[in-house]
């Protein structure tokens, strides 16, 4: 198995001492393993944060290609699993926070909707560290995709953070209702909130 390999296993596993030691070794800390993906990566996906810390030490590009096929970025990644203690520790070593990777997502977009409730701790994780509440990924806010899916807690807590209340996310509701009837409760506690932030209509 060569050095990429070694350290892409090690990395995915959180051994920070096999990691170090490879390093040490002349490992490259950005080289892909055959499976195309680097040491960081994997440590982000598998939420290692002193293992992601070690690696950013010795070099390695917080904002490189991350995902199975490249299609996202270690923040991004760490954003969409509620990997906190990761994404802070990227946000640290300068991690952007606006729309990244080659599909143009966004961080906070992603910790708020990849999930039902949502990720709270790493959406004010990201709002701390200046991201836009009402960044756009797609034409929606964070605050239209949770309306749009329903997720009542999330667009409470967007909206007590200052997130914008607006026409569109009251009509991502309306055709939220149209594709799930069974979900008009959850929808009608959107409104009233969106009603409540001093929405009109």
């Amino acid at each position: 198995m060569g050095m990429a390999d070694q350290l892409t296993r090690a990395a995915g596993n959180g051994d920070v001492t096999v990691v170090a030691r490879l390093l040490a070794a002349g490992a490259e800390v950005d080289a892909p393993s055959r499976a195309g993906r680097t040491a960081l990566d994997l440590a982000v996906h598998a939420g290692h944060p002193d293992t992601v810390r070690v690696l950013l030490a010795a070099g390695a590009d917080p904002g490189q290609q991350a995902g199975e096929y490249g299609e996202s970025t270690p923040l991004c990644l760490a954003a969409m699993h509620g990997h906190t203690a990761v994404a802070r520790v990227l946000l640290d070593a300068g991690a952007p926070t606006g729309a990244q990777g080659r599909l143009g997502h966004v961080p906070l977009v992603l910790a708020a909707t990849a999930v039902e409730p949502g990720h709270t701790q790493t959406v004010d994780l990201l709002l701390r560290h200046g991201a836009d509440i009402n960044g756009v990924m797609k034409d929606k806010t964070p605050l239209e995709w949770a309306a749009a899916f329903g997720q009542v807690e999330m667009v409470q807590h967007l909206l007590a953070r200052g997130a914008t209340p607006t026409a569109k996310a009251l009509n991502e509701v309306r055709d939220g209702v149209k594709r799930s009837p069974k979900a008009a409760r959850k929808y009608a506690l959107i409104v009233e909130a969106l009603h409540a932030a001093g929405l009109q209509g």
